[in-house]
């Protein structure tokens, strides 16, 4: 028996973007971090992209695809790696998701958004607090472990500028007006 799957347009969009988020992971995860648990977080650079053209549904979607085949790759599947950065995730996600919502239900009549800067830093230092209690409450129940967190929230927000100018800067040319050529009238 012969089965048939059909796939939407939507379908494709979230492969290729978790495709580019996947490939940036493993391309980071190749470099030596100058701190532990100090990254500079680019995958997640097309997360947010996703979050502010597609939805918060989209960007979850490629988030976890991101987490799970980049830790099925590098064999830290199960693994606290792999906790931490699931962790990570979808607390960062889900501050985007509450951020959104507090700009929306604002008393002013338009609806605002913060630009993807403001995005990038709050979703950063929600990456880095998800990463921070997990390995405090399951890997390093210790408080000494509380003098990192000025030096990882200083890194979370220096690279979450970062991110939100990447993003910005792709934002912007993707959503320029298309070049058009002219044909001159000379007669």
């Amino acid at each position: 028996m012969k089965r048939h799957f059909t796939t939407t347009h939507q379908d494709h969009r979230v492969a290729l973007l978790a495709a580019l988020a996947i490939t940036i992971h493993i391309i980071e995860a190749a470099f030596p971090s100058p701190l532990p648990g100090v990254k500079p977080g680019l995958a997640n650079v097309v997360t947010l992209f996703t979050f502010m053209m597609y939805g918060w549904k989209t960007a979850l979607q490629v988030s976890l695809l991101r987490v799970i085949i980049s830790s099925l790759l590098l064999g830290t599947f199960l693994s606290p790696t792999f906790l931490l950065s699931l962790s990570g995730a979808l607390l960062s996600l889900g501050s985007l998701i509450i951020t959104q919502s507090l700009f929306y239900f604002l008393p002013q009549r338009t609806y605002l958004q913060p630009s993807a800067i403001g995005y990038a830093i709050v979703a950063s230092i929600s990456h880095m607090g998800g990463q921070f209690l997990m390995a405090w409450y399951f890997f390093i129940p210790h408080p000494g472990i509380f003098k990192l967190l000025p030096i990882l929230i200083t890194f979370a927000v220096i690279l979450g500028i970062v991110s939100g100018i990447i993003t910005q800067l792709t934002l912007s040319q993707l959503t320029k007006a298309p070049i058009t050529k002219t044909r001159s009238t000379k007669r």
